[in-house]
């Protein structure tokens, strides 16, 4: 009915930290499908790299927002938000359950708040090479350099502002000498009523399951899925290369390190950007957190989860 809120589950948190397996044995029992919440599962041939659900899985469960882009394509958080929300009114017009499930902060935040860059200037690759950094750096970063570049816009801009810091950055590079002042563009969805789970565990445990994930990519082939997208004529310069796992793997077949120096690289990198996402995600004030630490198993991890959604929600 027009006017209603669009009830959605939110299954968020660091990379590694179980979100996928939670997420399919919660699609399961509640009627849902699965929204891939990521910035590099859209794109095609990058299966290894962003951990993406295989074929058996999508099987089981629907999954949308996975290979919809051309690594070569510029794929943009305001695109993502668009077919999002198309992809929610498509499950819950169905009568299903949308899960959204990933670790990409400023996507997420594309489905729960009114994102509107506004009408100043735009190159959507500049774009997706800020928010690429926006993710794996942290908005931190970016804010110092815009405080360096423009303090007077850096001081009215609060540090967490993450697309609004974009923006500033995003003009000043397309030949603004000064960021005017623009509105505020936090507003919920009024469209939908999110339920937010966010997963965590003690920070040992979490390292530990990433660097042995990274080990795994690499058994499967990820340096073969690395060097068949290079082979095809993406760069380093391509905004989807530049995610974890790929930047690194293309250093090393450039000859600028070692193997087993990329593949440390990326451990790192890796572990670096969770705490990232943590920061992010615990900004949310209507997220409730699961600590998986002692958590024996994924079907544990979902009783719990739906005997809190049927005692509190």
């Amino acid at each position: 009915m027009r006017g209603e809120k669009t009830r959605i589950l939110v299954i968020a948190g660091p990379t590694a930290s179980g979100k996928s397996a939670l997420a399919m044995k919660l699609a399961e029992s509640l009627e849902g499908e699965i929204i891939s919440c990521d910035s590099m599962q859209v794109y095609r041939g990058m299966d290894i790299g962003s951990a993406k659900p295989t074929a058996e899985e999508q099987a089981r469960i629907p999954h949308h927002l996975i290979d919809v882009a051309d690594p070569m394509e510029e794929f943009s958080a305001a695109k993502y938000a668009r077919m999002a929300r198309e992809a929610i009114g498509d499950i819950a017009g169905r009568g299903k359950l949308p899960v959204v499930c990933g670790g990409t902060g400023l996507y997420l935040n594309g489905i729960l708040y009114e994102m509107d860059f506004g009408d100043g200037p735009k190159d959507s690759r500049l774009r997706g090479a800020l928010e690429r950094r926006a993710e794996e750096e942290g908005g931190e970063a970016l804010h110092r350099e815009l405080a360096q570049r423009d303090p007077d816009a850096a001081a009215r801009i609060h540090p967490n502002n993450v697309k609004k810091i974009i923006r500033a950055l995003e003009r000043l590079e397309l030949g603004e000498e000064r960021v005017q002042e623009f509105q505020d563009i936090r507003k919920e969805n009024p469209d939908i009523d999110p339920v937010l789970i966010g997963l965590t565990m003690d920070r040992s445990v979490l390292y530990g399951r990433i660097d042995r994930r990274v080990d795994e990519m690499m058994e499967r082939g990820l340096l073969e899925e690395v060097r068949r997208l290079t082979a095809s004529g993406l760069t380093a310069e391509d905004i989807s290369m530049q995610g974890i796992g790929y930047k690194e793997l293309i250093a090393f077949l450039s000859g600028e390190t070692a193997l087993d120096e990329a593949v440390d690289q990326i451990k790192k990198n890796t572990r670096h950007y969770a705490k990232r996402q943590l920061t992010w995600f615990r900004r949310y004030p209507d997220m409730t957190w699961f600590d998986l630490t002692g958590v024996e198993s994924t079907e544990e991890a979902a009783e719990d989860v739906l005997r809190w959604l049927k005692e509190g929600k």
